[in-house]
């Protein structure tokens, strides 16, 4: 039974939600709901460090563009045999040798890659955005899918309490029918079997309430959900009266505004940028180069030798001294002309033009997809109301048959079995309103999504 499918999930929740009733601080609107999903949401926050990342590539391309400068020092000890750096003579001695260095560089031309790589970044800093806006967009719907479940189980129950209530009133009446000798006790039995099953359906209707919030919680990320509830707004209304659009009316609108054409055609523009970056693999590159060194040495200086043809040595330079005659500048430029490269350089241009016919084809399928699932949005919303519509007049229906077995109940023309059934077709009748009213407002809301009305206003950070 599905009772007992959940029953270890709900005496785990009967401490958390079971007092609710008692001590609700708080009534969550839809809004709210949202906006607090939008602002703690996990995946949301980390779509929200994608975009950092992108912008520090973008920081990155343009550093590209800035020489490059490093400095460099080092300091040396050669012992024996050994020539000394400065001297530029063989000697056998333990020399010290210091040396102090700043290169620089700077690119002039390299096929345009630097400047695309650059507007690639500025490209991928939108995709993010977008990335992140659909994320918003879609954990908005799944929190109004939520909201609305809830809603429905709570009128569901609603509807099982008062089905409950109408039931023990009857049973009790029968009961004095049966001592006055009006119907016999058999139907008496048949009630109290009705009333046994009433109370079982609470309580299924009781764990999937329960169940719905507890679903809702988890995906607003609730740390404290002991006394979570939502706010009763049960208003089944096309307020933006969008049904009186044309599907192909949304269409075009939804065109022009939905985020995974926007990401489809960015992600586009990024294939066309990474094939122009591999192109700039064929040209020349030419860069920029300057560099200066000094040294000194930290040993005596062969000066000469003396008679026996033993090396004479003099103290040396003072070492900033040294260091000031021993400058030294490097520059110029540096031409490189790609040639062959074992067909590197054409398999990625290659590889990156299949990728762009990928992201063609991905947003002519995003095209297709959307102007689907308007139409199938907007069917499915016309399907809703005139389901909802039928139902409501299913209900009335149903009612006057009740109140009708009711009256031929109470004098004793109808029995128990076939009354039961009168009243359950009630009953199934007033589930189906419940359930095509909240399927109706929430097809309302997609295809308003579709259009251009969300949820609430949503504000990329």
């Amino acid at each position: 039974m599905k009772i007992n499918k959940y029953n270890s999930l709900v005496l785990a929740m009967l401490f958390g939600f079971g007092l609710s009733s008692q001590a609700q601080s708080k009534q969550w609107t839809l809004e709210e709901c949202v906006r607090y999903a939008l602002d703690n949401n996990i995946t949301i926050k980390n779509s929200e460090l994608d975009i950092k990342s992108a912008d520090i590539d973008k920081k990155g391309a343009l550093g590209s563009f800035l020489p490059s400068v490093n400095g460099s020092a080092s300091h040396s000890w050669n012992i024996g045999l050994n020539v000394n750096p400065v001297t530029n003579i063989a000697t056998t001695q333990t020399t010290q040798y210091s040396s102090l260095g700043v290169n620089a560089g700077i690119d002039i031309y390299k096929g345009l890659q630097n400047q695309n790589i650059y507007r690639r970044t500025k490209l991928s800093i939108i995709a993010s955005q977008y990335q992140l806006l659909k994320m918003q967009e879609d954990i908005s719907l799944n929190v109004a899918n939520a909201f609305l479940e809830i809603l429905f189980n709570k009128e569901n129950l609603k509807v099982k309490k008062e089905q409950l209530s109408i039931d023990e009133k009857r049973l009790a009446r029968s009961e004095e029918m049966v001592n006055a000798g009006t119907i016999p006790r058999g139907d008496l039995f048949d009630l109290k079997a009705t009333a046994a099953t009433d109370k079982q359906n609470i309580i299924i209707a009781e764990n999937s309430l329960l169940i719905s919030k507890l679903s809702l919680a988890q995906l607003l990320q609730l740390k404290e959900f002991a006394d979570f509830d939502v706010i009763d707004d049960t208003n089944a209304k096309d307020e933006n009266n969008i049904l009186a659009q044309s599907p192909t009316d949304i269409y075009n609108k939804a065109k022009d505004i939905r985020t995974e054409l926007k990401l489809a055609q960015t992600n586009l523009e990024i294939a066309e940028k990474n094939v122009a970056i591999a192109k700039g693999a064929y040209q020349p590159t030419l860069r920029g180069f300057y560099a200066f060194s000094t040294s000194a040495s930290y040993s005596d200086r062969l000066v000469g030798v003396d008679a026996n043809n033993d090396p004479i040595y003099a103290n040396p330079l003072p070492v900033f001294d040294q260091f000031s005659n021993n400058k030294g500048h490097n520059f110029g430029f540096q031409l490189n002309v790609p040639i062959f490269n074992g067909f590197s350089a054409r398999n990625n241009v290659e590889r990156n033009k299949v990728s762009l016919e990928k992201s063609k084809i991905n947003l002519e399928q995003k095209s297709l997809d959307l102007q689907r699932n308007v139409y199938t949005a907007f069917t499915d919303a016309k399907g809703a109301l005139n389901a909802y519509e039928s139902s409501n007049v299913t209900l009335e229906a149903r009612q006057q048959a009740y109140n009708y077995a009711k009256e031929k109940y109470d004098v004793g023309l109808m029995n128990s079995f076939d009354f039961t059934q009168a009243q359950t077709l009630l009953t199934n009748a007033q589930s189906d309103v419940i359930r095509t009213k909240y399927d109706y407002m929430f097809k309302i809301k997609i295809l308003e999504f579709y259009f251009g009305i969300p949820i609430i206003p949503i504000i990329t950070k």
